[in-house]
């Protein structure tokens, strides 16, 4: 029950006299939420407060921040204007799915778009630093974004984001422009040459993520909620297509994630709900004539009808990807479930099987070579281990124990090192370097003991690695990437990915995309 704004925040302040409410959890939210959360739950200056947002939140549980407020947030507390009854009764009743999917057209897309109206594009950058080297740091204590020199680690720019930072942000292929997306589907672009936000618009109700077309033209944003995907404009944030999801069958799926594929001038879903993978083109030529059907499944379409959709059946769900660096064959696996499979996008079946127990997190996955061969590596969120994966055969070529179940895994093509986090469990604070030929730990870093330290991100050569400390009062340690000694800390409010611009431009095989 996070309020974004100082309006709303003034609102319920004024309330604290007020004696304690009694009544349905429907009507005090009417009374005491609605204003800032939207009527139906669905957020307006404040998240939607529906079970996809809700139980991704970090911290508190709910019934305690709607007691207490949270701290340097403007989410003021409720203890004397709500009863504790009450608090708990809401609280459940937030944490149940909402009656009936809600609709999100393009009109109300279209009408929800903002455009900065004191914007004023720069000629070149307000700056001197690198252009391609600029690195962004989410900062998710207090919902904002500090744009870094990647030479001098000067803070260029800090600027306020949407409520909840998901899914990394994606930059237009000549690094002048990011996206970043909310939990709660505002799409945000920002201007990093003129240091200015340009606009911002609603693509869904509950989103996890975008990608970017190649040539920067179009933006997809995956949603939860409606079981969407949704299609921007990146010129001007407008709405260029909105395709319902649904399966062969007819089930209605929500979409995991989405992902670009540039040699196939296509993006891909992964779905949650039903065993298949959609690929959309939004080139001018979509290969495999044949194998293109439209969203509504009435069979081949041509070419001049936009963002054709291509569904390839799977004999199982998958709703975590890993490409090739050649985006040929794309590995997925479930989060529900153990294992995996490849699919050849070309001819658009399974042709393996992966030994992955332990529910892989195949979206931080990473490749190198190594003894003349590309292997790539994951970690898995239940087991501590990372599994190494022969890119030829599919074979699962080692297993490294680790201190305990990872999230993200980094490297640069500079590098000697993987950089492993331990993002569960008691072991938190350690932070695994391993070595790219041998497999084997050399270092496990300590940098704050108890506190969260995972992800990493390069700077554009690999000279330096950039780790942060997940907590409120954390920070960006900069460590020179061959000696493993710490150069620096940036004092940051909790600190989670960090996205270097050259790094994710050219498709960094160290980095996820």
């Amino acid at each position: 029950m996070i309020l974004n704004r100082l309006s709303c925040s003034f609102a319920a302040l004024c309330l604290l006299a007020a004696p304690a409410l009694a009544g349905s959890p429907q009507d005090v939210y009417a009374e005491q939420c609605a204003d800032c959360h939207g009527t139906g739950r669905l957020g307006g200056i404040g998240p939607a407060l529906i079970p996809e947002t809700l139980r991704r939140m970090r911290g508190p549980k709910l019934e305690h921040v709607i007691t207490h407020g949270r701290v340097a947030t403007q989410m003021p507390a409720f203890a004397d204007v709500i009863s504790a009854e009450d608090i708990t009764a809401l609280a459940a009743w937030l944490d149940t799915p909402l009656e009936v999917i809600p609709g999100w057209s393009p009109e109300q897309i279209d009408a929800s778009r903002v455009l900065n109206p004191d914007y004023v594009p720069a000629a070149a950058p307000a700056w001197k630093a690198d252009p391609m080297n600029i690195t962004l740091v989410v900062e998710t204590g207090d919902h904002h974004v500090s744009v870094l020199d990647g030479d001098t680690w000067d803070v260029l720019d800090r600027f306020a984001t949407p409520f909840a930072v998901h899914g990394g942000p994606k930059f237009s292929p000549d690094g002048r422009y990011v996206f970043i997306m909310s939990r709660d589907g505002w799409v945000q672009k920002y201007d990093l040459w003129s240091l200015q936000e340009v606009g911002r618009v609603r693509g869904g109700l509950n989103s996890r993520n975008i990608a970017m077309s190649h040539d920067g033209n179009w933006l997809a944003v995956a949603n939860y909620l409606p079981l969407t995907l949704t299609i921007l404009s990146t010129k001007d944030l407008s709405v260029a297509e909105v395709h319902e999801v649904k399966g062969k069958n007819g089930t209605p799926s929500r979409v995991s994630a989405v992902y670009q594929a540039p040699p196939r001038e296509s993006f891909v879903l992964a779905l949650k709900d039903v065993p298949e993978i959609w690929e959309v083109f939004y080139g001018e030529n979509p290969p495999f004539h044949g194998f293109v059907h439209d969203h509504r499944d009435e069979g081949p379409i041509g070419y001049d009808e936009p963002f054709p959709v291509r569904r390839i059946s799977l004999p199982d769900v998958l709703d975590d990807f890993f490409f090739s660096q050649s985006y040929e064959f794309v590995m997925g696996a479930s989060r529900d479930g153990d294992g995996g499979q490849v699919v050849d996008m070309v001819i658009g079946q399974k042709v393996a099987d992966l030994d992955l127990p332990g529910m892989p997190h195949l979206g931080s996955g990473i490749t190198w070579e190594r003894d003349g061969a590309t292997i790539m590596a994951t970690p898995h969120l239940r087991d501590g281990v990372l599994s190494v994966i022969d890119m030829k055969t599919w074979e699962t070529i080692k297993r490294v124990p680790t201190l305990g179940p990872g999230f993200f895994l980094r490297s640069h093509e500079n590098s000697d090192y993987v950089w492993a986090d331990v993002f569960f469990g008691p072991n938190r604070d350690a932070m695994h370097v391993i070595d790219k030929q041998t497999l084997e730990i050399v270092k496990t870093l300590r940098p704050v003991p108890d506190a969260t330290v995972a992800h990493v991100e390069f700077d554009r050569d690999g000279e330096h690695a950039l780790v942060s400390v997940w907590e409120d009062d954390g920070a960006v340690i900069v460590y020179d990437a061959k000696t493993l000694e710490e150069v620096t800390r940036l004092p940051m409010r909790k600190p989670s990915g960090k996205y270097n611009v050259w790094n994710k431009i050219t498709f960094s095989s160290g980095t996820s995309h």
